[in-house]
């Protein structure tokens, strides 16, 4: 057998390896009431999330999504949010700014930052995250493609987050995809901002298109536009066709629809 064919049919493997294990988890996620229209679904605890940008640029972007998402699963037992990163990354990613985070509706406190040496202290200090039950989400957040974090990796990630109960949100960066036993893939890529309220020669608040690249949640919807309020995101538009989106107007005074948060309203 030549290699490329092995190597082809090895990730076919892997890859329904991953869907068996991920089932579950899934079907939860499916199975959940719709909620309201133009509403971003609350997924359940115990999912890994891939959260892709092309670039490290929007890494602000990719961590407030992650942050979105993780909020809704705090509760008085599971307190606290983790967010590990290389140290040698934080000067091309950043690092959580803390009064970003309260106007984000977060407490500061609530976010354990945990800084490693490399891949081997990063995928060790994530996997013991996940047995901490005072921990409500990890975001794991790493740039580029590192050896050490291959199916395998991410398989036995996905099995401890599925066991404990605690949600996984890795971010990524790049173009490139690989096989991974991760729940959810998501891209997130920038769009044109919205008009300024005072000024429409000035940019408004800045927006992104989030796609669903692998996976299944409530509805089967795979596209959303999204726009950066105080509290969280808020859902701008809705898909009318692949590619294609109808601009929401709502009636005076009304709030968009949010992504996980209803204090987004407030923004």
């Amino acid at each position: 057998m030549q290699a490329p064919e092995r190597q082809q049919r090895l990730a076919a493997l892997r890859d329904t390896i991953a869907d068996i294990e991920r089932k579950p988890a899934l079907a939860e996620a499916a199975n959940r009431p719709r909620g309201e229209p133009g509403i971003f679904p609350t997924l359940p605890a115990g999912l890994v999330q891939e959260v892709y940008a092309d670039g490290a640029r929007d890494s602000g972007a990719n961590l407030a999504f992650a942050l979105t998402q993780a909020k809704t699963l705090l509760t008085a037992r599971r307190s606290t949010i983790y967010y590990v990163q290389l140290a040698d990354e934080g000067k091309h990613l950043g690092l959580p700014y803390g009064p970003g985070l309260h106007w984000f509706g977060i407490d500061p406190t609530k976010l354990v930052i945990v800084r490693v040496a490399d891949m081997t202290e990063f995928l060790w200090a994530t996997e013991e995250a996940t047995a901490c039950r005072a921990v409500a989400a990890i975001i794991a957040e790493v740039k580029g493609n590192p050896k050490l974090l291959n199916f395998t990796a991410s398989r036995r990630l996905s099995l401890r987050a599925s066991a404990n109960r605690v949600s996984l949100f890795m971010l990524r960066y790049g173009q490139r995809r690989e096989s991974s036993a991760g729940h959810l893939r998501w891209r997130l890529m920038p769009h044109r901002s919205g008009r300024h309220a005072f000024d429409d020669r000035a940019p408004g608040m800045a927006r992104w298109h989030l796609r669903l690249e692998k996976g299944r949640i409530a509805g089967n919807q795979l596209d959303w536009m999204l726009e950066a309020r105080k509290n969280g995101f808020a859902i701008f538009s809705k898909p009318v066709g692949p590619g294609r989106y109808q601009a929401e107007t709502p009636l005076p005074g009304a709030a968009p629809a949010l992504l996980g948060h209803r204090l987004s309203q407030a923004g």
